[in-house]
């Protein structure tokens, strides 16, 4: 691949990615819609034609890294597997 086509091809990918951000943005806003609409009619299902519309709390446990690091620094030292990712950018 020539450098015009890495410069096309990067600056097709760049574009690509702020309209992904874009699309993102109008999916928040309508979501926040629905989610309103159900607290206004104070509901936790709701059912729009071929739709069923969830918007339910629920809870999750979750190991405090940070804490379990500063209270037991050898425990954590002794379960932390470290793990290696490949970080992938156009600047």
């Amino acid at each position: 691949m020539s450098t015009n086509e890495m410069e096309n091809t990067a600056r097709t990918y760049r574009e690509l990615q702020a309209e992904i951000k874009t699309l993102e943005e109008q999916a928040d806003a309508l979501k926040q819609i629905m989610i309103g609409e159900m607290d206004t009619k104070m509901v936790d299902k709701l059912t729009a034609g071929a739709f069923t519309i969830h918007y339910n709390l629920y809870e999750s446990s979750r190991l405090d890294a940070a804490r379990l690091k500063a209270d037991h620094a050898d425990l954590y030292q002794q379960y932390t597997k470290r793990t290696a990712s490949v970080r992938f950018m156009v600047a």
